[in-house]
């Protein structure tokens, strides 16, 4: 069953793709950044692709697993976004905005886990 929070948090984890993409796209030349960037990029733009394929999950524990899984890469992104202001590759202002989206949709994440997990064991 799609609900409007379902479409939103699709529409959401899609922008958030898109926005790593950008950032990528803005990163300088450098090796290190490249090495980093590619890595923010990879686990970035899997969190969109693992949230629906837990939207399409078989059971409940399963969507649990999943839904894991898309936190997984979200506090993976993190990290790399951490690297990037860390270590002067980019300014922290560039970031700002990504680094909050990223803490909310982890937020999110976490918040739907436990609920889901919840609703399982009673």
């Amino acid at each position: 069953m799609t609900t409007q929070k379902t479409v939103d948090l699709r529409t959401r984890t899609k922008n958030y793709a898109l926005r790593i993409i950008r950032m990528y796209r803005s990163l300088p030349k450098s090796g290190e950044a490249k090495v980093i960037g590619n890595q923010v990029l990879r686990s970035g733009t899997s969190v969109g692709a693992q949230y629906r394929e837990a939207c399409r999950a078989k059971s409940p524990a399963d969507f649990v697993n999943m839904m894991k899984g898309s936190l997984k890469e979200l506090d993976e992104t993190a990290y790399w976004l951490e690297l990037l202001v860390e270590a002067e590759i980019l300014p922290a202002a560039k970031l700002t905005d990504l680094q909050k989206e990223t803490d909310e949709l982890i937020a999110i994440f976490v918040a739907s886990i436990n609920t889901s997990s919840r609703n399982q064991n009673k």
